[in-house]
């Protein structure tokens, strides 16, 4: 079977996502022909990602989320009006999308939750079927809830990711854990899916913390919490523009750019983990049993992080005050029944990518015959 990723290049979560993916179905013997990813003014491609993928990549401008210079989290309204401006330009993206889909002569297109895609399929008669994978699917679900139900952020959320969807075949939403198949909405829950070098190394003890920051302006708040504790070891990333790789703020305070291998370097020894709640870091670090301190930037990452604390992997905070993480890490206990979860991932998600495969040569034969 031949392959077409779209992946939203907005953080880190979505690129190491496809960056698994393509193992996973190229050691199955399937092919990636190609991978385009959404592109903006406000976020660089990662060189993890670069450097260990192995299809063709080719970017596109895409929708993003503006983050707020003071607060560090998703401004909407400055969001809003920036893309706005920008309507043309994604429609020329979503023209080059329909394109590369009908040209690739591919079995199935994989949408790691970039919009245009969604749209592409609404605007045109696409007989490729389109597979959408992500937590934010969840969101979907008849049998998830959260206390952001009725709020006017988390509506505009699930319609973001509906639109993401349109003409989609299958949705496959990452879980923390197994929840039964909504059949209306067309989900189907499935393990996270974690990186080859997450699952074949085991995590040792530490005694700092590591911690990773979606916007720079976070760093105001680990800065000032550091002045209080400089006794505490700190390991931050971030993803700032033409920064160093490493910073050495003081003795005890390190900033590093976002790079894969070092970043998993420093989660796999800490003591705790501090982050911005992507659902993908906090996967990493329940599966290494890591006690976590989540900081969500925006709803999204507001509902990642009410879900991961109802499954015990942590706690939820307005700021990076580290205090409560290290409470919090004194009596913590990982999740044995997660890893076991996570394990699943590969037979789970194949067998769910090969299905509709199946099913979309099945329906074609039957529509062959009939004509």
């Amino acid at each position: 079977m031949r392959f077409l990723f779209v992946v939203q290049g907005e953080g880190r979560g979505h690129l190491t996502q496809a960056l698994a993916m393509e193992r996973l179905l190229t050691q199955a013997g399937h092919e990636v022909v190609e991978i385009l990813v959404g592109k903006s003014n406000s976020r660089q491609l990662p060189g993890f990602f670069n450097r260990n993928v192995k299809a063709a990549v080719s970017r596109f401008d895409s929708p993003n989320f503006l983050p707020s210079a003071k607060t560090g989290r998703a401004n909407l309204t400055k969001s809003i009006t920036y893309n706005m401006t920008c309507l043309s330009a994604y429609w020329h993206s979503i023209r080059f999308i329909r394109e590369k889909i009908e040209n690739s002569g591919v079995d199935a297109v994989i949408n790691f939750y970039e919009l245009l895609v969604g749209m592409t399929y609404a605007l045109h008669r696409i007989r490729v079927p389109q597979i959408c994978i992500g937590h934010q699917y969840l969101f979907l679900h008849h049998d998830f809830k959260t206390p952001f139900n009725q709020n006017v952020d988390m509506q505009l959320l699930r319609l973001f990711t509906k639109m993401t969807a349109w003409g989609s075949a299958r949705k496959l939403a990452l879980s923390f854990h197994m929840m039964p198949v909504d059949r209306e909405e067309n989900i189907v829950t499935v393990p996270p899916l974690l990186r080859r070098e997450v699952l074949s190394q085991k995590a040792v003890p530490g005694d700092y913390v590591h911690g990773y920051m979606l916007n720079p302006g976070f760093v105001e708040q680990v800065k000032a919490w550091h002045a209080r504790h400089p006794e505490v070891s700190l390991r931050f990333f971030w993803d700032k523009q033409n920064a160093s790789v490493m910073k050495k703020v003081d003795e005890t305070l390190t900033l590093y750019q976002i790079d894969d291998v070092e970043f998993l370097k420093q989660m796999r020894g800490c003591g705790a983990y501090a982050t911005t709640a992507g659902f993908e870091s906090i996967c990493e670090a329940m599966y290494w049993g890591k006690p976590i301190l989540m900081v969500p930037a925006h709803i999204e990452q507001e509902c990642n992080a009410w879900d991961a604390a109802r499954n015990g992997a942590g706690i939820i905070s307005d700021d990076f005050n580290l205090d409560r993480l290290l409470e919090f890490a004194r009596d913590y206990r990982p999740d044995t029944a997660f890893r076991a979860w996570v394990q699943s991932a590969g037979e789970i998600i194949l067998s769910e990518i090969e299905s509709v495969v199946h099913e979309s040569i099945g329906d074609s034969a039957l529509v062959s015959a009939a004509c």
